[in-house]
């Protein structure tokens, strides 16, 4: 199993939330402190430089208008995460290519960041979320034939090589495709699809793309994960191996099980602070208009936003609500001492038949830099031998 620490980079120094409508989109940004932001970066930079002393693999993503995540242009970071550590991959996850006008553009953005890396990049592609249309200028109809039609044109332009294409789309329209420099892994990095219902699976099974899902539990995680083996199997393709799957959950390992219990609840300040609006939720054409309308009728408290990043609808019970002993048992969250943590995360292993990608959210909110460190310490001198003995090693 491969181990990637992720963190959002959040600005958690926010003012009473009883002051603000929302945090994202309408939050104005004279709240950041500059100088703070600055340092937060810095201390960010060296946690993922430390992920990579310790054998773990790095991620980042991408939000917009929010103090969820700082991090609004991910392939910069990327590139910066390129040149400061030297042996973990490095995964952006994810592109927000339905928000973007020109692919051809992200093209040549993965393709320098991959040289930059000595061939240590792979590239994940996102729809986008919902609240963050209005932020970007862009349309909530369509959004995912745009994104695939973007996918399709980027990896074309990866692997084309022998001179200019011209491209005539639904969506985009380019003359005299030839990205310069092309990338360093031939024939394209690895690339990776996000889906957090069934619904969008077997298209990413379709291309053999790598899936990566969200803080989806045992039975949305299994349920996502048999679409595309089953429609591997439909399609007379080979088994997909565990390679083929990521997982994401907040994950913190403490010395004791309450060191990592108490490091979990810090870790919780991602799911309780994301206060959205409730037009920036459900924006029309984003999700099927059955499902919209549920969602305005239903909408009282903040539900999970993880749930309308694709084709599903209101969560029964927001993340938010649920207690940390019920994030654990939904497999949410995995927290305690090496020894939980590691059996935590055999059972939801064993649970959903097997996933080679681990993606630890071990930041957030207010848990400072030496927290932080210590606990992805313990994960990768503790954690990761146990898993090892388990699941195998997946390579990348």
């Amino acid at each position: 199993m491969q181990h990637w620490h992720f963190s959002e980079t959040a600005y958690p120094y926010l003012p009473d939330p009883e002051s603000y409508e929302s945090i994202r989109v309408t939050l104005p940004n004279g709240v950041i402190d500059p100088e703070r932001a600055a340092g937060l970066w810095d201390r960010y930079i060296r946690e993922w430089q430390v992920a990579d002393e310790c054998g773990l693999n790095v991620m980042v993503n991408e939000h917009h208008s929010t103090a969820t995540c700082m991090n609004s242009v991910a392939p910069v970071v990327a590139g910066v995460l390129a040149r400061v550590t030297t042996r973990a991959r490095i995964l952006l996850l994810g592109n927000p290519v339905a928000n973007r006008r020109d692919p051809v553009r992200i093209a040549e953005e993965m393709a320098l960041v991959d040289l930059l890396s000595h061939g240590r990049l792979d590239v994940g592609f996102v729809r986008g979320v919902p609240y963050e249309i209005s932020a970007t200028n862009s349309k909530p109809i369509r959004m995912t034939e745009r994104m695939w039609e973007a996918i399709e044109l980027i990896t074309r332009a990866w692997s084309t090589h022998d001179g200019p294409f011209n491209w005539e789309g639904e969506f985009f329209h380019h003359r005299q495709v030839n990205i310069w420099p092309r990338p360093y892994q031939e024939p394209t990095p690895p690339v990776w699809v996000t889906a957090v219902s069934p619904t969008s699976a077997a298209r990413i099974a379709d291309h053999g793309y790598r899936l990566g899902t969200f803080l989806t539990g045992y039975e949305g995680t299994r349920a996502v994960y048999q679409v595309y083996r089953d429609r591997c199997a439909e399609q007379g393709l080979p088994t997909p191996g565990d390679d083929r799957f990521g997982y994401a959950a907040l994950v913190y390992t403490g010395r004791t099980d309450e060191e990592g219990l108490e490091g979990a609840r810090t870790l919780l300040w991602y799911l309780h602070s994301n206060k959205v609006a409730t037009e920036f939720l459900y924006p029309p054409g984003y999700i099927p208009y059955q499902l919209r309308a549920a969602g305005l009728r239903a909408h009282g408290a903040v539900h999970d936003p993880a749930l309308l990043r694709d084709q599903g609808g209101p969560a029964k019970k927001d993340l938010a609500s649920m207690s940390l002993d019920e994030l654990i048992e939904q497999g949410i969250v995995f927290a305690g001492s090496a020894s939980t943590v590691a059996g935590q995360i055999e059972r939801f292993y064993d649970h959903v038949g097997g996933f080679g990608h681990l993606l630890l959210m071990g930041q957030a909110g207010h848990l400072g830099h030496d927290e932080t460190v210590r606990g992805l310490r313990r994960f990768a001198e503790d954690v990761v031998p146990r898993l090892d003995r388990v699941t195998d090693g997946v390579t990348v």
